[in-house]
């Protein structure tokens, strides 16, 4: 993962560290004592490549730099390739051992099998309970807890354990859902949440401070939807009764650390204060992802 500089709009707001200096100081003072951790420094001086035995080692990290006061940001985890003697990619795999219901394994084997997993055993252990051994490589495993627990309702028990490195298989797909952005700055209200409300599943409250570019919500479909979260509405002499004016929301998803990095994208980062985390883009205007993605989209027609 890159840990960098918080470069959002709020920067500087809520955590008591947030130089590159400090960011620095703290990352290779935990080298002294963190033997499973590499710091390198970048093309950038304010971003620094941390990598670790995995999401949970270096989510430890990042909760115990938040606890301390640090603010900054981090990207979506990515695994490390290797090249063999003779030039061939390699990847991690890890072995994977998974617990679950009879009436959930079916879920379980759809999710792996679309991760290029392997299945080397599968038993059913007669205590309502079946027992799966996978090969998965680990890219397959990033992201994939949270909706292994989805899938199994909660009541799914999985282990890992690193198995070797593997010539890199194909393409592995990620996250199948989109963000809903916010697309301008403002104050979130009920009104405005609620519109964004019917797209998809909300990440906060009415009265919450946003800037544009901030993921407020997820929505079913793939890729970005903008949507104005600080609207109001606009106020008349004429109302027909007092339901005019409440506005239900349903309660929003509040994630987790572990989850919220599980859950970005290749295209977003984690903001991280002593006072919370916030879900964003790497590019805050909206014109401007539009018109990256307009060009990556010309650009897969021409190859």
């Amino acid at each position: 993962m890159t840990f960098a500089v918080n470069s959002s709009p709020f920067a500087g707001r809520e955590g008591r560290w947030s130089t590159s200096r400090k960011l620095r100081e703290r990352l290779f003072e935990e080298l002294r004592h963190n033997v499973a951790l590499r710091v390198e420094e970048t093309a950038s001086a304010d971003t620094f490549l941390v990598s670790g035995r995995g999401e949970l080692h270096l989510g430890i990290l990042i909760e115990t730099m938040r606890r301390e006061g640090y603010e900054f940001e981090v990207s979506r985890p990515e695994v490390i390739f290797r090249t063999s003697d003779s030039g061939d990619v390699l990847e991690p795999f890890e072995e994977v051992h998974i617990e679950t219901s009879p009436e959930t394994v079916g879920a379980v084997v759809e999710l792996i099998g679309a991760r290029r997993g392997q299945m080397l055993d599968m038993v059913d252990t007669q205590k309502n309970s079946v027992r799966l051994t996978y090969l998965v490589p680990t890219r397959g495993l990033l992201g994939f807890r949270y909706q292994f627990l989805n899938a199994t309702r909660g009541a799914g028990v999985m282990n890992t354990l690193f198995h070797g490195y593997v010539p890199k298989v194909g393409p592995v797909p990620t996250r199948s859902s989109g963000s809903l952005v916010a697309w301008e700055a403002g104050v979130t209200t009920s009104f405005g949440l609620k519109n964004a409300e019917e797209r998809g599943t909300l990440f906060i409250l009415p009265g919450v401070e946003v800037y544009e570019g901030m993921v407020v919500g997820e929505q079913p479909r793939p890729g970005d939807l903008a949507v104005n979260v600080s609207k109001k509405k606009h106020l008349t002499n004429m109302r027909s009764s007092n339901k005019d004016i409440e506005v239900r929301l349903a309660s929003p998803h509040q994630m987790s650390l572990d989850e919220a990095v599980e859950f970005l994208a290749e295209d977003e980062l984690l903001e991280v204060t002593p006072l919370g985390f916030r879900l964003r883009k790497k590019v805050l205007e909206t014109q401007e992802r539009g018109k990256q993605a307009k060009r990556a989209k010309e650009e897969a027609l021409e190859a």
